[in-house]
Formats: structure tokens, C-alpha cells, sequence
């Protein structure tokens, strides 16, 4: 009876499978990003879904939000319509398992995302913890630059001459005030003083008469 036991633990033992991975909790996939033009193509999208467990229609906004560009899933690939870093979208991808994928508790990936009423919790099915998914706070709005800035220089054409000799030109919205400017030439002007839609500056250099009537 003895013997029949050792004889059936090693063949148990032997069954066993051998241990497969690095012992990580999770390792991160690597995105194969590939650049054609204007274009960025991350060739092994389809992987990188299956190894995080998250849908294309959950990720890849995400993504293309963080990294500023439109694009496309197709057929297993992710169609950026710019050119991207892999850095860049390596670094992106990596912000996003930290935030949708990876439990805070346990460290591991076996998790999933649910709502509960207008919050998205993820919960982990390792260890049962859940926590809520704080939304990205929103970027401030990065307002454009004025067409005309005081300490600026720009190339304008003089319109017309002010009651007091001034030359005037416009650029965008403002009205620009040259002192010693004279009517259809044009020059390099810095901007000393903007008042609202006015503006006042001075001669930095000519370039002579105009070639033609539009102003710039």
C-alpha cells in the first residue's frame, strides 16, 4: 500500500504544471506602434485588449483623448491620425491600466468596471476590494494667443494715415497705431501698448511700398 501511494504522488506531481511567467503580479503589455506618414498604427491592439480584459469602445477614446488625435480600431489595429510617439502612447497606456485596470488592494489585474448610479467602480475579483474610479480632472482650456501682443513684432501695411500723422493698420480685430508710418508701405512694427482692440507701436524697420492692397 505504501509503495502504490509513492507511486501514485509522483505521477501526481509529475502532472503539475511548471509555473509560467516572471512571478510579477502583472506585466505590462508593450504596444508595437509603427508610423507610416502622418499616421500612427499600434499594429498589436487586439492583444493589448485581450491581456488588459477591457473593450476596444472603453479604451480607445480614453486613449485618443489623452494623446489629442482622432483615430480608428480596425481589424486588431489602432489607427492614430497623427504621428505619436511610442513613448507617448506607451506612457498613455500605462496611465490607464493604473487607473481602469489594476486593483489598489491586491495589485493584480483581475478586475472588472461597473457602475453604481453616475460612478464607475472598479472591482477586483482577487480580493473583492472596489473603489470608485475618480474621473480626470479637465484640462483648463488653453486659450489662443491674441493676434497682436504687446513687446511683439509684425510685419503690417500701412492702410491709412490718422488725423495726427499716425499710419494705421489692422491685424485680426486690432487697429494698430504707427507713429511716423506712411500709407501703402509696409513694415516691421513692435508693439509697445494694447488698449482693448487698440494698439500702439513702433517702427522696428521698413520694407517699402506694398505690392498689394490686403492688408496682413
Amino acid at each position: 500500500m505504501p509503495d502504490d501511494y509513492a507511486a501514485f504522488l509522483k505521477r501526481a506531481r509529475a502532472k503539475v504544471p511548471e509555473k509560467v511567467g516572471t512571478g510579477e503580479r502583472f506585466v505590462m503589455p508593450q504596444m508595437d506602434v509603427l508610423q507610416e506618414g502622418k499616421m500612427t498604427i499600434v499594429r498589436n491592439m487586439s492583444e493589448v485588449l485581450d491581456r488588459l480584459n477591457r473593450p476596444s469602445d472603453h479604451l480607445v477614446p480614453i486613449l485618443l483623448r489623452e494623446v489629442g488625435t482622432a483615430g480608428s480600431y480596425e481589424d486588431g489595429r489602432l489607427v492614430l491620425q497623427a504621428k505619436v510617439s511610442p513613448d507617448n502612447l506607451q506612457g498613455r497606456l500605462e496611465k490607464y491600466v493604473e487607473t481602469y485596470v489594476i486593483c489598489g488592494e491586491c495589485g493584480r489585474p483581475d478586475t472588472h468596471l461597473m457602475k453604481e448610479e453616475r460612478t464607475t467602480i472598479l472591482k477586483c475579483d482577487a480580493c473583492g476590494a472596489h473603489r470608485p474610479i475618480k474621473g480626470a480632472a479637465k484640462k483648463a482650456a488653453v486659450k489662443p494667443e491674441e493676434a497682436v501682443v504687446e513687446g511683439k513684432t509684425y510685419e503690417v501695411m500701412i492702410e491709412d494715415n490718422g488725423k495726427r500723422g499716425d499710419g494705421i493698420a489692422r491685424r485680426d480685430r486690432f487697429t494698430i497705431f504707427v507713429k511716423g508710418a506712411q500709407k501703402g508701405n509696409v513694415y516691421n512694427v513692435r508693439i509697445d501698448k494694447v488698449t482693448g482692440t487698440l494698439a500702439f507701436g513702433e517702427i522696428v524697420s521698413s520694407q517699402g511700398a506694398a505690392t498689394t492692397q490686403a492688408g496682413r
